[in-house]
């Protein structure tokens, strides 16, 4: 089960009626943070969600409008007597970028463990998530990120007796355990069928259309995506500053196919983006003008 939350979907700036542009998850315990900026705490309080749980922090790149509230989000994990360790993951130089924040968030009680991107693709596994970030192309360095929780083959009963594995291992196999046995290694490979589908969310802003945003975003159960305009005669300006229309992102999702795209990323001047849903649903009809706090809770496909 994986509990997603776009917290704010505004760009540049925020509105008395539109937070900065931040999702948040949850799965088994763990909380995962992508872009932390001004008034993404109260975007969490007004949601009902805790920030003590954050494990994990990425940021797509720099411009305040995605990290200018890490500071103050810091404190308040300090504050609530966080003391396991943060991840995190951002371009190259993020250590330096949040060394010179905390100026202002000096002593904290846990420790900041700092993952630097370089390579135009990278994958870690942390916690219960497994986490692609993919370069895109904004005026700075800047990152996508597709946020997966993978799932085990079933467990086949008649394979483990086959095989003659003891029941007694059964559960610890199916949970990824290898185990000796008198000698004899058992493998979860030995017991468990091919890896089912599993949860994934992608997630990108600040950035033109480029192919491996679809990529990435092949299948998603959630594709979140900066359009940042939606009036007619915005092209020039979306190409001059390395940010996409309505269209160009439902561009992306009808290659793509996921089961949903909400558009987020506004530029302050779009006031009310549901009056250009249309241009994106005319290209990929599952297309949503996303609002602050839109929430979903994505679970497995059942299966026999």
């Amino acid at each position: 089960m994986l509990d997603v939350c776009l917290l704010g979907t505004g760009g540049m700036m925020p509105l008395p009626y539109r937070w900065l542009t931040s999702m948040m998850t949850r799965c088994d315990g763990s909380n995962l943070l992508i872009d932390c900026g001004e008034g993404t705490q109260v975007a969490l309080k007004e949601k009902g969600w805790s920030p003590k749980p954050i494990d994990i922090i990425c940021f797509t790149h720099y411009h305040a409008d995605h990290i200018s509230g890490l500071p103050g989000l810091l404190l308040t994990m300090g504050n609530a007597e966080r003391t396991e360790p943060v991840t995190v993951i951002g371009p190259k130089g993020l250590e330096r970028v949040v060394g010179a924040l905390r100026m202002i968030a000096p002593e904290l009680p846990f420790e900041l463990r700092f993952i630097e991107l370089s390579e135009p693709r990278e994958q870690f596994s942390i916690g219960p998530y497994v986490i692609d970030a993919y370069r895109v192309q904004h005026n700075v360095i800047c990152y996508g990120y597709a946020v997966s929780i993978p799932r085990k083959g079933k467990f086949d009963v008649e394979r483990a007796r086959a095989q003659e594995i003891p029941q007694k291992f059964w559960s610890r196999l199916q949970k990824g355990e290898t185990i000796e046995d008198e000698g004899r290694i058992l493998t979860p490979e030995m017991v468990l069928g091919p890896k089912r589908r599993g949860i994934k969310v992608t997630y990108c802003t600040d950035t033109r259309p480029v192919p491996v945003i679809a990529e990435y975003a092949k299948d998603a159960d959630l594709f979140i995506c900066e359009g940042m305009y939606g009036e007619d005669g915005k092209e020039a300006k979306a190409r001059e500053y390395k940010h996409m229309t309505f269209q160009e992102a439902a561009g992306l999702a009808r290659e793509a196919q996921p089961r949903e795209m909400w558009l987020t990323h506004y530029s302050p001047s779009l006031t009310r983006p549901d009056d250009y849903a249309d241009k994106a649903r005319a290209i990929f009809p599952r297309a949503k003008t996303a609002r602050d706090g839109w929430s979903v809770e994505l679970g497995f496909d059942d299966e026999e």
